[in-house]
């Protein structure tokens, strides 16, 4: 690896978030909140627990970051040639396009990412903090990801304020407790943002819409033609397929079978 890959912004945040994570974890043990007294008292399951979570969350976060977030083959496989083919033939005239950037021919929901320089499939956005796209392979577990790094936000939350004893005077407890009380600040910060994007992607998930989709509908050619979302098959269905890739079939599909549905809604009318 070059020297220069060190310092890649991937590497930088990532590398940034692993020691916040366990910056404020040992701050947490060090000072005398809930931890501490659990320690001393010989129960030993709830720190253990809490260590486990700060684990488990930052694995998460770096497999969100790190994996392939569904981008599309530069060079298609022959398979995929065919696929494109008939996608192309559906009498619904589907309007995929072929992109300027990487000059593939677009899946339905797919989207140039500027920072990765890659298509990538039911594109969602690009992450900043995983510096990295969140898209059909890996929203899934990004969402996994914020539920789980919002329980150890919160659980943070509580033990940091369980330390702050605002009893002594206030030059000694500013030299007590100053760095405890910046942590909970925070963590405050930090559970606020998560709590708000979770909400919005279960939100979407529910709709079985994305961000992009969902803030620049007005611009998505395949969505401006349509008077609803073409791919909501219901809460229980959406839910389904995100989490667990039930019922299988292509966005291309979905999309034709809601024209069908509106063509006949529109027949029976007249």
């Amino acid at each position: 690896m070059a020297p220069w890959a060190l310092l890649s912004p991937g590497v930088l945040v990532r590398t940034g978030h692993t020691v916040l994570t366990w910056g404020i974890t040992l701050v947490l043990f060090l000072h005398d909140t809930a931890l501490r007294q659990w320690e001393e008292q010989g129960e030993l399951l709830l720190p253990l627990t809490f260590l486990l979570l700060v684990l488990a969350s930052l694995l998460l976060y770096l497999a969100v970051s790190l994996m392939d977030p569904g981008y599309v083959n530069v060079q298609p496989q022959p398979q995929e040639e065919v696929k494109e083919e008939q996608t192309a033939m559906v009498p619904q005239a589907i309007p995929l396009r072929r992109c300027r950037y990487c000059l593939v021919l677009q899946p339905l929901r797919a989207r140039h990412c500027r920072e990765c320089r890659r298509c990538v499939r039911r594109y969602d956005h690009h992450c900043p903090w995983m510096e990295n796209c969140v898209g059909e392979r890996n929203h899934p577990l990004f969402v996994a990801y914020l539920a789980l790094q919002l329980v150890v936000l919160l659980w943070g939350l509580y033990l940091a304020w369980s330390g702050l004893h605002f009893s002594q005077p206030w030059g000694l407890w500013l030299r007590s407790s100053g760095l405890l009380f910046a942590t909970f600040l925070l963590l405050s910060l930090f559970s606020l943002a998560a709590s708000l994007l979770l909400a919005s992607h279960l939100y979407l998930v529910a709709s079985n819409t994305t961000t992009w989709e969902f803030i620049s509908s007005h611009r998505i050619a395949y969505l401006r033609q349509r008077p609803s979302n073409p791919f909501d098959r219901g809460l229980t269905r959406n839910l389904a397929h995100f989490f667990c890739g039930w019922p299988s079939g292509s966005w291309e599909t979905l999309w034709a079978e809601g024209e069908d549905e509106e063509e006949e809604g529109r027949s029976q009318a007249v």
